[in-house]
């Protein structure tokens, strides 16, 4: 589920998996341009969000970034770097402030997903 306010630029991709939820004012953008030619891109890996993720209001992900699975990302947060499954990520660079227990990780079901 993608709520109003998003802006998302896949040039190299993006992979997005069930479960997630996006909320207003993201910005995921997954190529930047050419330093020295602003009509070029590039080239990076796409960006992977995994499944069951909430991404906080405002939050941008930079190219090329790949989160896990059940990854909450705070609110207002600049992703710069990778984060494995069940981690609640903020600040800016994002960096882990607490890790999920798998054991009450719940899978969530959007009412949206088939």
């Amino acid at each position: 589920m993608i709520s109003g306010g998003c802006y998302i630029q896949g040039l190299n991709g993006i992979e997005i998996g069930d479960g997630t939820i996006i909320a207003s004012g993201v910005k995921i953008i997954s190529a930047n341009h050419d330093l020295y030619d602003y009509n070029r891109w590039i080239p990076d890996r796409p960006i992977k969000i995994g499944r069951n993720c909430w991404i906080g209001a405002n939050s941008v992900i930079l190219p090329g970034i790949q989160l896990g699975n059940h990854v909450i990302v705070g609110a207002g947060t600049i992703v710069t770097k990778d984060f494995p499954d069940n981690v609640v990520i903020a600040g800016n660079p994002a960096q882990v402030i607490r890790v999920l227990d798998d054991e009450k990780t719940i899978i969530c079901q959007s009412k949206y997903s088939n």
